[in-house]
């Protein structure tokens, strides 16, 4: 069988990666390619695009990068023509995404849609072009399921990837002990959010002289587009690929909305999560944006368990009277440390995330 997979983020690529292994184990024959990353590349995919060269974030950032992602757009769908493959599996990424589905489907593809796009989030008229372009829906989140039952669009729920995914990488890393002066950063993947948000979560570590703090570095990101940012401060260094022992070891983290939030609280890591973005895309998606917080670990909660310090009030002097709650009051902390592991149950009840949505395409396919 041949599959064209679409990612266009970090975490994109890693879910990817791991649903290209699955689907290789079910057909050894299968022909992949993909527009995703590294880890989706090592896992047998013909990487197509890389998403560091698709990432934008933000309304602005959108508009002024609107001739390339038109190009982009005009060359997938030249490729898929190319390709002809049996079916398209789309990660996430809905501003591209959904479009090439809708494209797809005029012109007799079969479309799997693997993650949803955060429409319960904003721009929920998106179901619409959902229902009418993509032959199956597989969600990761357990409250998506009642999401789209409300709009009569039946929907395969397969639990989390990362739940197994971080499982399995504690297990097989036994030796990696916590140490208690080590803080995590984690400042994203897209060029324009790290410049935004890095400098200001670096700014704490002054405030911390006997700590180590650490960059996880992208690997989209060259180290020379750090470097001018982490010279000045001592106590800071960085990895690079190697972001999930460095959250083995820490003690806290301070961490960018999205994806890593999830990440750090399943690794049972105290965490800040931090947002600062263009101003007027910021108050433009406030005005649009549905939902009561910003990060997936509140959001699937239903509650607040992690501070989320937004646009304004992600300040340095903020980040550093957060910190020092989470360092120094034992009650906060572990009260943190017990709803992560009320999460981590909620997001294994599904089982091997991957496998399930592996064995879900191949169904799709026989029929």
């Amino acid at each position: 069988m041949k599959y064209y997979i679409i990612a266009g983020e970090a975490s994109g690529d890693l879910h990817g990666s791991n649903l290209i292994k699955e689907l290789r184990q079910r057909d050894p024959a299968a022909d992949i390619r993909c527009w995703g990353g590294d880890l989706m590349e090592a896992a047998g995919g013909k990487l197509v695009k890389h998403y560091r060269d698709l990432a934008f974030m933000g309304f602005v950032e959108v508009v002024a990068n609107l001739r390339t992602i038109l190009r982009n757009i005009d060359f997938c769908k030249a490729d898929i023509l190319s390709f002809q493959p049996d079916v398209i599996i789309y990660i996430d990424y809905p501003g591209f995404n959904l479009r090439i589905a809708k494209w797809a489907r005029s012109k007799g593809f079969r479309n799997i849609y693997y993650i949803s796009p955060q429409i319960w989030a904003w721009k929920e008229n998106r179901v619409h072009t959902i229902k009418a372009s993509v032959d199956r829906m597989l969600v990761i989140l357990p409250f998506e399921k009642d999401f789209y039952q409300k709009w009569d669009y039946p929907v395969d729920y397969v639990g989390h990837p990362l739940a197994k995914v971080i499982n399995d990488h504690i297990v097989q890393h036994p030796e990696i002990r916590k140490d208690s002066k080590t803080i995590a950063l984690l400042p994203g993947s897209r060029k324009q959010e790290i410049l935004k948000k890095l400098p200001v979560m670096l700014g704490v570590a002054a405030a911390f002289p006997d700590h180590q703090f650490v960059v996880a570095k992208a690997p989209g990101q060259e180290d020379d587009f750090y470097a001018p940012m982490l010279a000045a401060y001592p106590n800071v260094s960085s990895v690079r690929n190697d972001t999930y022992n460095l959250l083995m070891k820490a003690d806290a983290a301070l961490v960018t909305s999205g994806t890593a939030t999830l990440e750090t609280a399943l690794f049972g890591v105290p965490e800040v999560v931090c947002y600062k973005g263009n101003k007027i895309s910021y108050l433009i998606a406030r005005k649009l944006i549905k939902v009561k917080y910003i990060s997936l670990v509140n959001l699937i909660m239903d509650k607040m368990i992690v501070k989320e310090m937004i646009q304004d009030d992600m300040t340095t002097a903020n980040l550093v009277t957060e910190l020092k709650e989470i360092l120094e009051n034992d009650q906060y902390r572990s009260e943190m440390i017990r709803n992560f592991n009320v999460l981590r149950e909620k997001l294994s009840a599904g089982g091997n995330a991957s496998a399930k949505a592996a064995d879900l395409v191949m169904e799709e396919l026989k029929r």
